[in-house]
């Protein structure tokens, strides 16, 4: 196939030469006349994994981007979304916030999208810079015409790996905006690697891709803690506590407790979260992990609570499930208990119920005069059948209650109708 890159800088050439390798035939453009050249010359100022190799066989067409245009069926857009250096991480956490630039991605699309309709045939236009959750509907859309057929593709590479990274990638992530168009890039991807291909809204790929980064991120993080726990205490040695970690495959390294929901609970995470912030005070760590933890997980909480409150609109509040997770009885460290003292802090009367835990009751609404507001606290099966008041609201942050005529759900975490 042939295939235009817009941007041949660190990323967008080792991702050109990893497409080249495969057969296809790429056409390429950058503004900066040194990358250019350094093309040309076939000679890298940076380091990049088999890039010398396969540069030094490349045959780049390093046409204008009319030339692209013409000639290319899908073009790929890595034009960066730089941020000042401050915001790198090589200096202190500045107090402010910001986005990245988007500008030179703009400028960039706006000609690619004036030089398609000027061209007067459709082309599919895949973007794989990285953005903030709704960067291409708020900034790019509006940029295009009826002849760019758009995809949001970001990758899951880093420099230095970019061509390893990308053949061997672990998925294929693809925002959809036009199914046709996507299906293309689907095919087009099965000639690149044996990666499955997960497809989304624009919105989610865009969340993905900086989830993923920010995943890593936590995991360094809370290994870094426990280095410094390890230099700290006597007999400890933190490769062997990562080690054994790494081997517990089933709960830590896996998709479990990757989904949204309520806070963790039962008789170990909350109370050995606060031991150790406990003992990150005695051992004076330079940061308590894992009080921030445990913070997270009462303001999110709090969140609830607040959520819970403004929907009931002064109607009668029951939470189902007061068991810490689904098909038990057990309460210690439930989540949904520690929601119902919080909403009672805040002034205001909550009934709980659950099958499990309360045996010899039998839970009815049947003689209820007014509307009623359930939040799930507890994932248990039986909730799906549960009889709700009809005309009643259901807080699900589990989002797993069927949608029902008579009910107003809502579903905590989902936004696409």
């Amino acid at each position: 196939m042939k295939v235009g890159f817009l941007g041949l800088g660190k990323l967008g050439l080792p991702c050109a030469l990893a497409m080249e390798s495969k057969g296809h035939t790429i056409y390429g453009y950058d503004v900066n006349d040194r990358v250019i050249q350094s093309i040309i010359m076939k000679k890298l100022k940076y380091k990049e994994k088999w890039a010398d190799e396969l540069l030094y066989k490349s045959k780049i067409n390093l046409s204008g981007i009319v030339e692209m245009v013409q000639n290319t069926e899908i073009i790929f857009v890595a034009i960066q979304t730089p941020h000042q250096k401050k915001y790198e991480g090589i200096t202190r956490l500045p107090n402010e916030r910001v986005d990245f630039d988007y500008s030179y991605l703009k400028a960039g699309i706006q000609i690619l999208a004036d030089i398609i309709k000027d061209n007067g045939q459709s082309k599919i236009v895949v973007i794989i810079s990285t953005v903030l959750p709704g960067t291409i509907r708020k900034e790019i859309k509006p940029l295009l015409n009826e002849f760019v057929k758009l995809c949001y593709n970001p990758y899951f590479i880093a420099m230095g790996t970019c061509i390893p990274d990308f053949l061997f990638t672990e998925i294929n992530l693809l925002g959809v905006d036009d199914v046709d168009a996507a299906e293309k890039v689907k095919k087009f991807y099965s000639t690149i690697n044996e990666a499955p291909t997960f497809d989304t809204t624009i919105e989610n790929a865009e969340l993905i891709k900086v989830c993923y980064n920010t995943f890593i991120s936590t995991k360094i993080s809370m290994m870094n803690t426990i280095m410094e726990v390890c230099h700290k205490l006597p007999n400890t040695n933190v490769d062997s506590v990562t080690r054994a970690l790494s081997l517990c495959k089933d709960r830590i390294i896996s998709g479990k407790y990757l989904t949204g929901g309520m806070g963790d609970g039962g008789g170990c995470h909350p109370r050995d979260n606060i031991a150790l912030s406990h003992l990150s005070r005695r051992l004076h760590l330079s940061y308590d992990w894992f009080e921030n933890i445990m913070i997270q997980r009462e303001k999110q909480t709090e969140w609830l609570a607040d959520l819970f409150i403004e929907e009931s609109k002064g109607r009668k509040m029951v939470i189902l499930g007061t068991s810490f997770k689904p098909e038990t009885n057990i309460i210690t460290g439930s989540p949904a208990l520690l929601l119902k003292n919080l909403v009672e802090e805040k002034g205001y009367k909550v009934t709980v119920f659950d099958p499990y835990v309360d045996l010899n009751v039998t839970y009815t609404d049947e003689q209820e005069e007014s509307l009623i507001t359930y939040f799930i606290g507890t994932k248990h099966e039986i909730f799906k059948h549960f009889p709700f008041k009809q005309n009643s609201t259901v807080i699900d942050p589990f989002r797993y209650i069927a949608r029902r005529n008579d009910l107003k759900i809502i579903k905590i975490g989902n936004n696409i109708e």
